[in-house]
């Protein structure tokens, strides 16, 4: 037995009903014949049904079901037919399993008897094509199930006007809701009707839309009175009652009714109301929302803040006179035909109570920024809003006036120069950090913003000469004045410079200059307690702006003034010029290698100081053997040193490896041969001092690194090993043995005859060789410095075939083969 449900909807006799089960039990749901739902002509139904409530049909049943998750209906019959019905799981799925029992007629909680119809089919069990179940006028069973059995549809009821049947649906697996399509002839009481719907299709009521009128204003919370409402829908009818519900499931089952004097608990909250008529126990549900708003169609006003003025006496004090219909104007701002009455507080609840006001034109006694609290009324439709901003009295700058003395150092003595006003700023500021300062040559100017000067580089053209600083605080934007008073003096200082090599490990013409070298040369002659600061260039010194540290790199190669400035008491006392030099260092290439021919001796290796791009003699030289020529001559291998110094004094260091080396001695050959690949590997003494390479036969190579040749032909080689460094080249003859694989001996000068390779009169020539036929017979034996074997046999040429022969080499070694004879 198996249904699941989700929504089919019909017109008229139409019934749904949504659930959601767990082991919970609500009281008052419709799980118990007690709350059974009253089913009428025009219901609808909308209810979260958990659990069973009480188990009531145990032995009531003949197809062995019991409550899983249950919903009780009632039905009363208005005119006589049939009681038919189709059970439309919303899931399709087969195994969403709905059950029924019906109980009847006229039968009363408690004592409802035996069912007069049940369906506990499975319908995935019984094979069936869908999870449909109810009654109807076909099927001639009266109960079906469990499991397999049926399929899940029994026979209809005859029923009379007046009686009235329990429907129990039952949902045993699965969990969709479902529908109900009333599909006899039979029809039911038609429920009651409201007037203040706006159509007979609508269940909505229209919605109230009310103010917050009542403290605290702000939280959307006011009271209802249902009462007018409920007699407004009720329409003097004397069979109709009416309740408000918080859920449409409370409406269903008439559980938690709401009293005629409602609070809300949300700005936006819908009620559900049922109208029930007490004759025929039919009701309906209307949907009423309502919405408490408050007052809102107004303007956030912004924060309110003033500079600090000396009106009362004191524009330090952080006291200040606010106007507060500039705020309310704000408030209004825009908002057609706003009728609002707004006042100011100092508290909230001051504002909502409407409890001592604030003049309009507010002084403040406490330190700001202060809290104000608006409280607006809208005088046509009683609504109250609030809002707040903070007012603050912002802190003006310090402006103090101060005076600046500058150095005349142009070369004219007439009292004009140029001025770094900024310079002064802290002393104007008191080294506020959020002050900033325009200059200006008069005061309208200032106050107007009008004409402003460049005060990092102003030059004078009075002396001495006032001119104007408007001081701002970057975070209120309040705004002082002072006067900055500046005169020229003519007092000197002197010239200097610093000369440097460019020993860096970079030359590049820069170098890290330790300026404070010079400030004796500086300052010679100036009185004492002067204060020297160097700049880059002569207008930095002269405005003391970026002033350097007291080591600096060159900025530009090799040679660059530079200035230094001298002060007492803050007042120019003279620029002076610092020259600054980097020399360039001898360019040589630092280090080489040499080679000295130990075998060529008593011959020399000669050394010299490396100098490049240049004349070598522009250069002085010492060497690590004590000589002072640009060139030495070494008959010793070893390192050796030279220092190159140029006219400025500035030097490189140079190192040569004089390297030994020598020609080869050969200590043995190896030669492995009389093999398909002979082979020559070459030793030399292990004294031997040299980095050789080898080659075979021909002195002019090519050489190779491996002192072993591959694949020698058979024969008489000449190995030759070769110094890399050129000290020599040592040679040595080698014998390699070997013999064809056949000859044709036909008098046409090729392969004539058959010889042993590699044996000569300094090489085996105490060898024996003999030839055999393939049965052994001895044809020849050979000297094996003849020219060879000719083919014959006592005079007679011998036919095609192979051959053998047997070679006793002088160094003991016997070889054996065989080699054919073509003809």
């Amino acid at each position: 037995m198996t249904k699941n449900p989700k929504s089919l909807f019909k017109p008229l006799l139409a019934f749904t009903t949504i659930f959601i089960f767990n082991l919970l039990v609500f009281a008052q749901e419709p799980n118990d014949c007690a709350n059974a739902v009253t089913v009428c002509g025009n219901s609808s139904f909308s209810l979260d049904v958990n659990g069973v409530g009480t188990q009531e049909l145990n032995g009531s049943n003949t197809c062995s079901g019991r409550e899983n998750n249950s919903i009780w209906l009632v039905v009363n019959i208005a005119t006589d037919g049939t009681l038919a019905f189709t059970l439309t799981p919303s899931s399709t799925s087969i195994n969403e399993d709905y059950d029924f029992y019906v109980f009847g007629p006229n039968v009363a909680c408690g004592n409802i008897g035996q069912a007069i119809r049940c369906s506990t089919t499975n319908p995935s069990n019984a094979n069936q094509g869908n999870n449909l179940t109810g009654m109807n006028s076909t099927d001639p069973d009266p109960d079906e199930g469990p499991g397999a059995d049926g399929d899940s549809f029994v026979s209809d009821i005859d029923v009379l006007a007046g009686e009235s049947y329990f429907i129990v649906i039952d949902r045993p697996i699965g969990n969709s809701p479902f529908s109900i399509e009333w599909t006899g002839t039979a029809t039911f009481p038609e429920g009651p009707s409201n007037p203040l719907l706006a159509d007979s299709t609508s269940t909505n009521l229209p919605s109230i839309d009310a103010c917050d009128d009542k403290a605290p204003f702000n939280d959307s919370i006011r009271e209802f009175d249902f009462t007018q409402l409920s007699q407004d829908i009720i329409n003097g009818e004397s069979d109709v009652v009416v309740s408000y519900h918080l859920s449409e499931s409370d409406a269903n089952i008439n559980a938690n009714a709401l009293s005629d004097i409602f609070n809300n608990t949300s700005s936006t909250q819908s009620i559900y109301v049922r109208v029930e008529n007490t004759t025929t126990d039919c009701f309906i549900i209307n949907k009423l929302i309502i919405n408490v708003t408050t007052l809102t169609n107004f303007n956030v006003p912004t924060d309110y803040s003033i500079c600090d003025n000396d009106i009362d006496g004191d524009d330090q004090n952080g006291l200040a006179t606010f106007d507060f219909d500039i705020k309310s104007q704000e408030i209004i701002e825009g908002i057609a035909d706003a009728n609002y009455n707004i006042s100011y507080y100092l508290s909230q609840a001051d504002a909502e109570v409407s409890s001592s006001p604030l003049p309009v034109n507010y002084t403040n006694t406490s330190p700001t920024p202060t809290e104000i609290f608006v409280r607006i009324e809208d005088l046509d439709l009683g609504c109250i809003g609030f809002t707040s901003f903070n007012i603050e009295v912002l802190p003006k700058p310090i402006a103090n006036d101060v005076s600046l003395l500058q150095c005349d150092e142009d070369g004219i003595p007439e009292g004009f120069t140029i001025f770094n006003i900024t310079e002064a700023h802290n002393d104007i500021t008191n080294s506020a950090q959020d002050a900033s300062i325009e200059y200006y040559l008069s005061q309208i100017d200032a106050e107007n913003q009008e004409n402003v000067i460049d005060g990092s580089s102003f030059e004078n053209f009075f002396n001495p000469q006032i001119v104007y600083a408007r001081v701002t605080n970057t975070t209120s934007g309040c705004v002082s004045y002072s006067q900055v008073s500046l005169e020229v003096s003519t007092t000197a200082s002197n010239n200097a410079s610093i000369e440097l090599c460019d020993t860096d490990g970079t030359e590049d013409g820069f170098m890290e200059f330790d300026l404070t070298n010079i400030n004796n040369v500086v300052l010679a002659g100036t009185p004492t307690g002067l204060d020297l600061t160097y700049y880059e260039t002569y207008n930095d010194a002269l405005i003391e702006n970026n002033p350097l540290n007291s080591t600096f790199t060159n900025t530009v190669a090799y040679n660059q003034t530079i200035y230094a400035r001298v002060e007492n008491a803050n007042a120019c006392y003279g620029i002076s010029e610092i020259a600054l030099t980097v020399f360039k260092l001898p360019n040589i290439e630092l280090t080489d290698e040499a080679i000295y021919c130990k075998n060529l001796a008593p011959e020399t290796t000669t050394l010299t100081g490396g100098v490049l791009d240049d004349i070598p003699n522009n250069y002085s030289y010492l060497w690590s053997t004590g000589e002072t020529t640009m060139e030495i001559e070494v008959s010793v291998a070893g390192t050796y040193s030279v220092r190159v110094t140029n006219s400025n004094g500035c030097f490189k260091d140079r190192t040569i490896n004089v390297l030994p080396s020598s020609i080869a001695t050969i200590d043995n050959i190896e030669v492995s041969d009389a093999s398909q690949n002979n082979t020559i590997a070459v030793s030399v003494t292990v004294d031997s001092e040299g980095d050789y390479e080898y080659a075979l036969d021909v002195i002019e190579g090519p050489y190779q690194d491996s002192s072993i040749f591959y694949n020698v032909s058979a024969g008489l080689h000449t190995v030759y090993v070769r110094d890399k460094n050129n000290c020599g080249i040592e040679d040595q003859l080698v014998s390699v043995i070997g013999f064809p694989k056949f000859f044709t001996p036909n008098n046409d000068t090729f392969n004539d005859f058959w010889r042993i390779s590699g044996i000569s009169a300094e090489f085996q020539s105490s060898s024996i060789i003999y030839i055999f036929d393939r049965y052994g017979k001895l044809l020849a034996e050979l000297d094996p410095l003849s020219p060879g074997w000719d083919g014959t046999f006592n005079g007679e040429a011998l036919p095609t075939s192979d051959y053998w022969f047997k070679v006793k080499l002088e160094d003991g070694r016997t070889l054996r083969g065989h080699f054919t004879l073509k003809r």
